[in-house]
């Protein structure tokens, strides 16, 4: 028998949920793919590694830490060279990577959008007053009580299919996933609907998948050079850009969208709402030549624009 630790040329690190086994799955594939070395049965080796995030699922992350809870295992991993790169959502990486990791690929971005899902509404409006919304997301908490006050939402934790199950048991009367995630597991048909972008702005970074290595990792640098998609990168630069600038947290209900408009310049939103949904804010930004420094520094812009127009009561560290 072939010793399978002799024919591994590269460990990818990933959360253990189906959604993230699917996303390092697709990097395996995109990988394997564009180089032949890579190919072989073996030659990419996938680890699953447990993060704090994925072990309290009682309380909502704004309480035990925030989402850096998600990646800090895993970084610990890559940085004692016990995987070679590290596959994230997006959504979940801190603005400021560990000293020695760098973040060289962001792959295709998939759809931004927020899924409603329901078993009895159409949509967010068809809800009678009082009805109750599960949510893990400040976010989406936040911005449904802005724009419907009479509804309720709780913290709702847990991954794609414990939430649906959930909801089929009836603790709550509708739910909010990503579509992005739903694809990702060929199950878009969970949806009962797709919320437009103008309803509901999106996470900052979500619908992307990123990947990190150790900043003097040249191989591995270099096979992922084929995966990186500039476009998306640059969108995704523009909206953690501001949630950089708004030294955003789990505490914070922050939502940010990039996109390039039909001319090549890139719109930039960018939202903050008071938790209760009392208060929201909002900017944007036109991008007249998008690159990643552009994009930073109107991301930059927009985010320090919020901050001193919400003041310390409203941004919360």
């Amino acid at each position: 028998m072939t010793n399978t630790s002799d024919t591994v040329k590269l460990r990818i690190g990933t959360r253990g949920s189906p959604l993230a086994m699917a996303q390092a799955h697709e990097v395996r594939d995109k990988l394997a793919k564009a180089h032949p070395e890579l190919a072989a049965e073996g030659a990419i080796a996938i680890t699953v590694i447990t993060t704090t995030g994925d072990k309290i699922l009682d309380r909502a992350l704004s309480e035990i830490g925030g989402k850096g809870l998600f990646t800090k295992e895993i970084d610990d991993a890559l940085m004692g060279g016990e995987i070679d790169l590290a596959v994230h959502s997006m959504k979940d990486v801190p603005t400021v990577l560990p000293d020695g990791m760098i973040l060289p690929t962001i792959l295709p971005r998939e759809d931004v959008r927020d899924a409603f899902i329901s078993l009895k509404y159409k949509s967010f409006a068809e809800m009678p007053a009082g009805s109750v919304i599960g949510s893990a997301s400040l976010r989406r908490q936040a911005m449904i009580l802005n724009k419907y006050p009479d509804l309720k939402v709780v913290t709702f934790r847990g991954n794609v299919q414990t939430r649906l199950r959930k909801l089929e048991e009836g603790q709550v009367d509708a739910t909010l996933l990503a579509m992005a995630g739903l694809n990702r597991l060929n199950r878009p048909e969970v949806a009962t609907a797709a919320i437009a972008e103008d309803d509901m702005l999106p996470a900052v970074a979500q619908g992307a998948i990123g990947i990190t290595i150790r900043e003097t990792d040249n191989q591995t640098h270099n096979w992922l050079s084929a995966l990186n998609c500039p476009a998306s990168a640059i969108r995704v630069t523009a909206e953690r850009a501001a949630l950089r600038a708004l030294d955003g947290s789990c505490r914070t209900p922050i939502a940010a969208l990039a996109e390039y408009l039909p001319d090549g310049r890139m719109r930039l939103r960018v939202s903050i709402v008071r938790p209760d949904g009392s208060e929201r804010l909002d900017t944007e930004r036109m991008i007249d030549d998008p690159d990643l420094a552009n994009a930073a520094a109107a991301g930059t812009d927009a985010g320090n624009e919020l901050k001193e127009r919400g003041g310390s009561d409203f941004i919360s560290a």
